[in-house]
């Protein structure tokens, strides 16, 4: 199973992995990852953040992810994986992101796991905004962000998306 889902809802992640498993005994490794909204921007403390909001056009960033995870296909033997994005008004604590990967081996599984997440982190046609009780201001992609994609040779192309989950 490969699917990608964008969505206001949150999302249980143990049922997420339950589903990407049932029936399957030739899966050898799962990972899972979870990007959850904090109090605090990066590097500050300044002024806790009170919201995350996220935008998105539906259709594009649906696009974009699908053909992160066929990047991820081609790479490594995949089994299965599961994407999903939130989008909308978000508090801190709330899930924004999960990432869901399944191999026959750890180290596939490891490695398309952290390849998805620096993907979605840059390419993703994402934008957030974060409010804290002194202003409400658009998050920039960080250059620490498009060094983790380029270990994997990609360029980020930063057309205006902000990146994600900064997490």
């Amino acid at each position: 199973m490969f699917q990608v889902r964008i969505q206001a809802e949150a999302f249980d992640t143990a049922e997420e992995s339950r589903r990407l498993r049932a029936g399957r005994v030739d899966i050898g490794a799962l990972v899972v990852f979870e990007g959850i909204c904090r109090d605090h921007a990066p590097g500050t403390d300044e002024h806790p953040v009170r919201s995350l909001e996220l935008e998105h056009y539906p259709e594009m960033t649906q696009a974009s992810i699908e053909r992160m995870v066929d990047a991820a296909r081609q790479r490594w033997p995949l089994q299965g994986a599961i994407v999903v994005h939130r989008v909308g008004l978000l508090q801190p604590g709330d899930p924004i992101v999960l990432v869901v990967v399944a191999s026959s081996h750890r180290h596939d599984a490891f490695e398309a796991c952290a390849f998805l997440m620096d993907y979605l982190k840059t390419q993703a046609p994402l934008w957030k905004k974060e409010s804290t009780d002194a202003a409400a201001q658009w998050v920039d992609a960080r250059e620490s962000d498009d060094a983790a994609l380029a270990r994997w040779g990609l360029s980020s192309d930063n057309s205006g998306a902000s990146g994600t989950s900064k997490g």
